[in-house]
């Protein structure tokens, strides 16, 4: 299994913080305002950073010849599917209900690397991936009431996991010459032109000027979620097993559901400790295994 650099090791943590507070972020921001536009303009605002950032790393933008329709094929999985039907969710769902729900994705990541590439995940990975289904299956526990009055809004974050979890195998096999930042540019340039058509299609009726609420939260995804987490996200991603570079990031939907809690006045229940505890034991798989960890 690939090691984890000290490097890898912060980049892990800040994009851990960053994704998990960003739950309830978005919630706040899709409150009073359309969820699709929402994060289109997250988007839009987010491409100037990764093109600064680029620029600055003197990374090229340039698409190799002839590789177009690998970065489609990419961007798809990986940004679309998951950026739109997760948006979708999060307007219907509580967040930190939609971030259990999205970070199902290790096991989508897994069943499509057996199920489309014949990978089969070492037995330490198998018992991470039942670690983390675990403990989603406990913090769904005592929603499914709720859930079960909410089926669009759970098939929506379901669809955008599985979305994700093939995008994370078929970038981790992808042969594409490309500086990781440019790849990333590239793919939220493709998603941000699609959705800001379907948010024209589809909620041109709705768009009215953001108040401060929707505002900062359109802000913090540009900047921080679009303009660094990404980037951090798809460096792993390829870099790392699928299973690595998945259950490295299985804290997130716990900083989601708390984070939750303390924003929105969300009280969380035993099922939410219980969860937490085996997914740090799902993440120790991958992460605490003696000799996994490189220091440079």
């Amino acid at each position: 299994m690939t090691s984890l650099s000290r490097k890898d090791w912060i980049l892990l943590v800040l994009l851990t913080l960053c994704w998990g507070i960003n739950w309830p972020i978005m919630k706040f921001g899709v409150r009073d305002f359309p969820p699709l536009t929402f994060r289109a303009a997250g988007m839009i605002g987010g491409l100037p950073t990764l093109w600064l950032a680029a620029r600055m790393q003197g990374a090229s933008l340039a698409i190799p010849r002839g590789h177009v329709r690998e970065v489609i094929r990419l961007a798809i999985p990986n940004m679309l599917i998951w950026n739109v039907f997760m948006i979708l969710s999060v307007k219907m769902l509580s967040s930190g209900r939609a971030a259990i729900l999205g970070y199902t994705m290790p096991v989508w990541a897994v069943l499509c690397a057996l199920i489309f590439f014949g990978e089969r995940p070492k037995r330490s990975g198998w018992i991470g991936i039942g670690c983390a289904l675990a403990g989603a299956l406990l913090l769904l526990s005592s929603e499914f009431t709720t859930l079960a009055g909410n089926p669009l809004g759970t098939l929506l974050a379901l669809t955008a996991a599985a979305g994700w979890g093939y995008g994370t195998v078929v970038i981790k096999r992808s042969k594409l010459e490309m500086p990781t930042i440019s790849l990333t540019f590239w793919m939220l340039a493709l998603t941000t032109s699609a959705m800001t058509l379907a948010a024209t299609l589809f909620e041109s009726s709705a768009w009215h000027i953001p108040d401060a609420a929707a505002g900062s939260a359109i802000l913090y995804n540009a900047i921080i979620i679009f303009g660094f987490a990404h980037v951090v996200w798809y460096k792993l991603a390829r870099a790392l097993p699928p299973v690595a570079s998945s259950l490295s990031v299985m804290m997130i939907p716990v900083l989601g559901v708390f984070s939750g809690a303390w924003l929105l006045g969300e009280t969380p229940h035993w099922q939410d400790y219980a969860a937490m505890a085996l997914i740090l034991a799902a993440m120790s798989t991958v992460l605490l295994k003696p000799g996994t960890i490189a220091h440079k």
